[in-house]
């Protein structure tokens, strides 16, 4: 009898159709992996499970007794669990703090901390999740939010563990250590779903995968005699392209051919800035021209988001200076230098790129408020906003049943075309676009990068930061090395790039030198 069976399951969100008649099976002490695109409707598939949707139709089963409709409190009370792509952690409280909350311990409402952190340090070693009990959750990196995630179920008592993406935020190294946690609660016994697109972790931690395209299931097949192709060919239904080098098209203006005559599209020089007594940005100097993709290698952390909000306008620098074609932009706000041709694709699309209580066209206006036609005396024309944001949808293939749909709804996919669609709207010329593909299918991922290219081989001057090495690698004409807010010397990507030295750089190993 298996642990948890999940039987024709059917939900609708007005005319979309999220899952239509899926069964699941999932075993005791198995992983199973839930594959797809984004929006193919594993997260959908995954909150009815939790409880936080109802399905249209279907009938769930746990340990062989029918779970009807329930609430994601009733899931925890029977041994459910789901770590969501989103951490719902208080910042401002402990780990043991977080664990614990909406726990009725002994000595409630004054427990024993004492004896919780006990516990919770012990169950800790057992998988490996190191979170130590009294930090704050705010001082922690996502990785170690995560395990304390994962922990939140575990001292729960949870027998299978839901978890939504959970790699899409964390660097290598962490997703590496990640993996390594699965497999001891495999030994442990506990049943894992894994909602992931990523093929590669899939195949190393996963006992059986389910294939899930256009909220259907496609295929159901034991990891061991899967393959890459096999899998990145059914989650998208065509083969795609691998992942090569951005050769320029024929009308662009290559990197190689520019003049010193022609002033950088984007250039900073010396730029520093400090917070709180703590150094960001280390005298950073660079220069991106027109026709050409400067890639920002390194670990998150690095000063990547301090460097991208300088440019934008967000951060006022301590000293330097940054120039648009020459001409200096200190002073100027972000709608300011939106209006000189800056594009900002952020790398939090749900902090910093959309208002997710808005719907698609309110999304896409947010940068086209004063463009001619869409705004009229007082008010915005709405029916010309819809028709330009229904012609977004149309462009960037986002999959929405219309303008007036929720940017709350959309998968995280369809998200970042919708805000990758509103800021190249008018050719921009200098587009800055931080973790591009973080957190995207195969599918949605070629699609932002073919945007890119289209943009760089149209003239602009691109700066790509990305902690994603095989990113940097297929899309830069030149890439340099961010690390502890100093910037290194940035290398031609061509036959001669040197990944050993590359590696060093990452690891600080480089003087800081204009890029």
């Amino acid at each position: 009898m298996a642990l948890l069976s999940m039987r024709r399951i059917r939900k609708s969100f007005g005319g979309t159709v999220a899952n239509d008649d899926i069964s699941i099976d999932v075993e005791a002490g198995e992983i199973r992996a839930l594959l797809g695109e984004n929006g193919a409707g594993k997260t959908t598939l995954m909150n009815i499970l939790y409880g936080l949707y109802e399905a249209d139709s279907g009938e769930l089963f746990w340990k062989g007794r029918e779970l009807g409709a329930h609430s994601p409190r009733e899931s925890i009370a029977a041994g459910l669990g789901m770590v969501h792509q989103h951490f719902m952690l208080v910042p401002t409280l402990t780990v043991s703090q977080n664990v614990t909350l909406g726990l009725k311990s002994a000595g409630h409402p004054f427990p024993d901390r004492r004896k919780l952190d006990a516990k919770l340090a012990a169950l800790s070693r057992l998988y490996g999740l190191d979170a130590p009990p009294a930090a704050k959750v705010a001082s922690l990196s996502l990785g170690e939010q995560q395990r304390v995630e994962i922990l939140k179920l575990l001292y729960r008592g949870a027998e299978l563990l839901i978890l939504d993406e959970p790699t899409a935020v964390l660097t290598p190294r962490e997703a590496e250590s990640f993996l390594a946690v699965l497999k001891r609660l495999k030994a442990e016994g506990h049943a894992v779903i894994l909602i992931t697109h990523r093929i590669a972790e899939v195949l190393q931690a996963a006992d059986a995968i389910t294939v899930l395209r256009g909220g259907r299931k496609v295929a159901e097949l034991a990891a061991a005699e899967a393959s890459p192709e096999e899998l990145s060919r059914l989650m998208i239904g065509r083969e795609v392209a691998k992942a090569g080098r951005a050769r320029h098209g024929a009308a662009s203006p290559s990197a190689t051919t520019r003049t010193a005559a022609s002033p950088a599209a984007l250039r900073l020089d010396s730029v520093r800035l400090s917070e709180r007594g703590r150094e960001k940005l280390s005298g950073i100097s660079l220069e991106v021209h027109g026709g050409e993709i400067l890639g920002i290698a390194g670990i998150d952390g690095n000063g990547q988001r301090e460097l991208a909000e300088c440019v934008l306008g967000l951060r006022r620098s301590g000293s330097g200076s940054v120039r648009f074609g020459g001409s200096s932009v200190e002073g100027k706000g972000v709608a300011a230098r939106a209006r000189l041709g800056l594009a900002y694709v952020p790398d939090d699309r749900h902090r910093d790129g959309l208002v997710l209580d808005m719907d698609l066209a309110e999304n896409f206006a947010l940068k086209s408020l004063d463009r001619p036609g869409l705004r009229g005396r007082l008010f915005l024309n709405r029916s010309r906003l819809a028709a330009a944001a229904a012609e977004a949808i149309r462009d960037y293939g986002i999959k929405a049943s219309g303008p007036s749909s929720g940017a709350r709804l959309l998968s995280g996919g369809n998200q970042q075309k919708l805000i990758l669609a509103r800021e190249l709207a008018g050719s921009p010329s200098i587009v800055v676009v931080s973790q591009p593909t973080r957190g995207l299918d195969v599918g949605a991922a070629e699609f932002v990068r073919e945007r890119l290219i289209e943009r760089r081989d149209a003239g602009a001057a691109i700066l790509l930061i990305s902690a994603d090495l095989d990113e940097i690698l297929a899309l830069s004409d030149r890439i340099a090395v961010m690390h502890r807010g100093r910037l290194s010397e940035s290398l031609a990507n061509d036959e001669g790039l040197d990944l050993t030295r590359l590696g060093l750089l990452m690891a600080g190993e480089g003087a800081e030198t204009p890029a």
